[in-house]
C-alpha cells in the first residue's frame, strides 16, 4: 500500500493532472511490479488506459529526442461530419464514432496539409501514446538504414551472421529477409489472452531471454514459404538492428529520421527485460503527430525534407512488396489490395498510407481486447471511408 500510495505523489509530482488517472497507473505499476500481472496486455481497462498514455513511468525506456527544427504539418481543416461506413450491413457515422470510448486520436493528412485533428477522451496533441506493433514498421525502416550504412550487406543474409547464438537451431537456414516477412517457418503462438502463449511469456523478451526462448521454438514449415505473426521474431530483428550497428536503436533512430526528418515530439522507446535493449516488435511511444511524419517519411520513399534518405534506393517499394507467405505483409508492413498500406498496433494503433492520393491518416486507441473487438470491426472501415471522401 506504501508503495502504491508513493507512486501516486510520484506521479501528481510529474505532471498527472487527473487522480483517477494516477490511482489508476499506480495500480497497473503494483501489479506489474509484485508480479500479478504478466504486461499491460492482462491489466483492466483503466489501467491500461492510464498505462498506455504514460509507458515511460511503468517501464524502463530510452529517450528518442526531437531536434531543433520540426516538419510543417500546416493545418487546412476539411469537415468530415458527413462520413459514414458500413459494418455488417448496418450504416455508422463519423460522429457516432467519436463518441465510442475506445478512440483517442485521428489526423488526416493529405499532400501537405492537415485535413482532420482531432482528439477525445482525454488525450492532446502533445500526449506520447504506447504504439505497440506500429514500432515494427519503424524497425524494417531502421534495417534498411542499416544496410544503406554497410552494416548489414544484404537481407538475404542468414540470421546466424548477426546472431551466430542461432547456429544448430531451427534459424540456422532463416535469413534476415525471412524475419522481416515473418516466415522463418517456426511455430510461434501470437493468442494476446491466453496468458501462456509465446506472446505471452515472451512478447517483451529480448537479449538473451529472447534468444534462449526462441531457440526452443519447433520448425512447422521451410523458411520463407509460411507466414506466421510473431512478434518475438521482430524482436529478433531488433536483435540483429543492434548487433549489426554496435549501437542502441533509439540512438541509431533519433540520428537517421527523428532528428533529420522533424519530429515535433521527444518520444521513448521500451526496453525489454532488465539489461535488454529496445523492443524491435514493439513500444515507441510517440505523439499522433509524429505518428503521422512517420507515415509522410514512408510514402515519401524514405526521402528526408532536404531530398535525401537515409535508406536505400528502393528500400520502400521492397519493403510494401507482397511476400511469398503471404501477400498481405511485406518488410512488417500490412498491405492493403490496393496500392496504400499500413502500420498497425494491438489495441487499435495505426498508420494508413496512401501514396497514390497522398493520404496518411494516423489513429491513437485504447480498445477493449488486443485484437478482434467490436471497435477493431469498426476501426478500419472507419479509416477506410476518410480517405475515399478525398
Amino acid at each position: 500500500m506504501l508503495k502504491a500510495l508513493l507512486f501516486v505523489l510520484v506521479l501528481t509530482l510529474t505532471g498527472l493532472s487527473h487522480a483517477d488517472e494516477a490511482s489508476a497507473l499506480a495500480s497497473a505499476q503494483q501489479k506489474i511490479v509484485s508480479g500479478e500481472s504478466s504486461s499491460v496486455l492482462f491489466l483492466s481497462q483503466a489501467e491500461r488506459d492510464a498505462a498506455f498514455k504514460n509507458m515511460a513511468l511503468l517501464s524502463p525506456s530510452r529517450e528518442i529526442r526531437a531536434g531543433e527544427h520540426t516538419y510543417a504539418l500546416p493545418s487546412a481543416p476539411q469537415d468530415f461530419s458527413a462520413v459514414s461506413y458500413e459494418v455488417d450491413g448496418k450504416t455508422f457515422t463519423y460522429g457516432g464514432f467519436f463518441a465510442r470510448p475506445e478512440p483517442r486520436g485521428v489526423l488526416v493528412w493529405q499532400d501537405g496539409k492537415v485535413l482532420l485533428e482531432k482528439y477525445v477522451n482525454g488525450n492532446d496533441e502533445e500526449s506520447l501514446w504506447m504504439s505497440f506493433s506500429v514500432a515494427k514498421s519503424v524497425t524494417s525502416m531502421l534495417i534498411g538504414a542499416a544496410v544503406k550504412d554497410g552494416y548489414i550487406e544484404s537481407v538475404e543474409d542468414p540470421v546466424t551472421r548477426y546472431v551466430p547464438r542461432f547456429a544448430g537451431t531451427g534459424y540456422a537456414n532463416s535469413t534476415v529477409k525471412d524475419v522481416l516477412q515473418m516466415s522463418s517457418g517456426m511455430a510461434w503462438n501470437e493468442d494476446y489472452a491466453d496468458p501462456e502463449s509465446d506472446v505471452a511469456k515472451a512478447g517483451a523478451a529480448n537479449g538473451l531471454v529472447l534468444q534462449n526462448y526462441l531457440k526452443g521454438l519447433q520448425r512447422e514449415a521451410p523458411s520463407g514459404d509460411k507466414f506466421n505473426y510473431n512478434t518475438g521474431e521482430t524482436n529478433l530483428v531488433g536483435e540483429i538492428l543492434r548487433a549489426a550497428i554496435g549501437n542502441n536503436a533509439s540512438a541509431y533512430l533519433e540520428h537517421k529520421i527523428w532528428q533529420p526528418f522533424g519530429m515535433e515530439h521527444d518520444a521513448n522507446w521500451l526496453l525489454g527485460n532488465p539489461g535488454g535493449g529496445e523492443l524491435g516488435g514493439c513500444c515507441i511511444n510517440a505523439s499522433l503527430r509524429d505518428y503521422t511524419r512517420i507515415g509522410i517519411f514512408a510514402m515519401e520513399g524514405g526521402r528526408l525534407p532536404d531530398g535525401s534518405s537515409p535508406l536505400p534506393d528502393g528500400w520502400m517499394a521492397d519493403s510494401v512488396s507482397r511476400s511469398k507467405g503471404f501477400p498481405g505483409y511485406g518488410y512488417l508492413w500490412w498491405l492493403d489490395e490496393d496500392a496504400s498500406y499500413r502500420a498497425r498496433g494491438i489495441y487499435g494503433q495505426q498508420i494508413y498510407i496512401d501514396p497514390v492520393k497522398r493520404i496518411v491518416i494516423s489513429v491513437h486507441s485504447s480498445s477493449t481486447a488486443a485484437v478482434g473487438s467490436d471497435y477493431h470491426a469498426h476501426l478500419d472501415p472507419f479509416v477506410d471511408a476518410l480517405a475515399d471522401s478525398l
